[in-house]
Order: structure tokens, then C-alpha cells, then sequence
């Protein structure tokens, strides 16, 4: 299957897991509502950090999520397809408790800024992800596989580092100009 396939792929999970998150009925949305409260309170330890500090950690974790996908696919691609679908559906879910608390704007002015580099980054590297899981699995199950694995990585490698440095323009964005945009 070509690498565009996987991108379908990788968007389509992202996008099931958004819908399944706005669509997380509120009793459920409010069971979770300390989950996520907790998720703020990290922003709040972070904020007495210098801000290359924070921009080094916020690459970094995102850079060690896709990189921990990769390496975890061959195992039944489980990983890059939980991650895809998790992603999607805590961002429908926190867009939902953002835009009842704040608005849509505040929302938008905390999301677009960096999530214009952030999301595909993500879809792309977790593309990667089930792309090279696959060629693993095909490379254990098939003979013929076998002499496809190589390329199939080098090609994987490319996009994957592609994937990785969107997260720092993103990381840059979500440091320094989304806290202006939300204030």
C-alpha cells in the first residue's frame, strides 16, 4: 500500500476519535473534566519555567510520542492507531469543554496558531508509524516482504523526519504566540 494510503489512513483515525469526542455525551465529558483539569495544572508548573525551557519540553514530548509509535508498530500497528484515535478524541472532547467555558474564538486563537503545524505533524508521523508496521508485519508473514522492508524504511525515515521537524515550528508557535492569543 503507498504512503498516501496510510496518510488517508492515519487522518481518517484522527478524524473518527475527533467526532467520537465531540460527540462524548456531557455525563461522560464531566467524569473526565478532572482528567483534563489535571492536564491545566501542568501549564500552570510550567509557567514559572523560562520560555526556551518550555518549548524544548513541548518538542521534546512530542517528538518522543511519534518516535515511542514508531518503534511500538510492528506490533500489530496497536500503537499509531490508539495515539491517532486518543489524539483526536481528547481534542473533540477539550474543544467541547473550551468552547462551553470560553468560546469558539478563544478556542480557535488556542488551537490554529500552532495546530496548523502540530496535527499534521502528528497524522504524518503516525502514517509513518502504521506504514512501517505494516512492512514489518508483511516482512514476518511474507517471504517476498522481506525484500521490501528496507526501502519501505528508508522511505518511512524521510517522511518521519519530515514529522519531526513540524513539531518545532509548532512548539515555537504554542511557546511564544498562543499565550498572546489567549492571554
Amino acid at each position: 500500500m503507498g504512503y498516501r494510503w496510510w496518510g488517508f489512513i492515519a487522518l481518517f483515525l484522527f478524524g473518527a476519535g475527533l467526532v467520537i469526542g465531540l460527540a462524548t455525551p456531557p455525563s461522560v465529558s464531566n467524569l473526565l473534566a478532572e482528567e483534563v483539569a489535571a492536564l491545566g495544572q501542568m501549564a500552570k508548573v510550567l509557567a514559572p519555567l523560562p520560555r526556551p525551557a518550555i518549548l524544548i519540553l513541548i518538542f521534546l514530548k512530542n517528538v518522543s510520542a511519534v518516535l515511542l509509535s514508531f518503534a511500538l508498530s510492528p506490533v500489530l500497528c496497536l500503537t499509531p492507531v490508539i495515539a491517532l484515535v486518543v489524539n483526536g478524541w481528547l481534542l473533540g472532547l477539550v474543544s467541547v469543554m473550551v468552547i462551553e467555558e470560553k468560546s469558539v474564538g478563544y478556542l480557535l486563537a488556542g488551537l490554529l496558531p500552532h495546530g496548523i503545524f502540530e496535527v499534521p505533524a502528528l497524522i504524518i508521523g503516525e502514517a509513518v508509524a502504521l506504514s512501517f508496521g505494516s512492512a514489518v508485519l508483511s516482512a514476518v508473514l511474507k517471504k517476498k516482504g522481506r525484500e521490501a522492508l528496507l526501502p519501505s524504511l528508508r522511505q518511512n525515515l524521510r517522511y518521519l523526519v519530515a514529522a519531526l521537524m513540524l513539531f518545532l515550528p509548532a512548539a515555537i508557535i504554542e511557546t511564544y504566540v498562543t499565550p498572546l492569543f489567549i492571554g
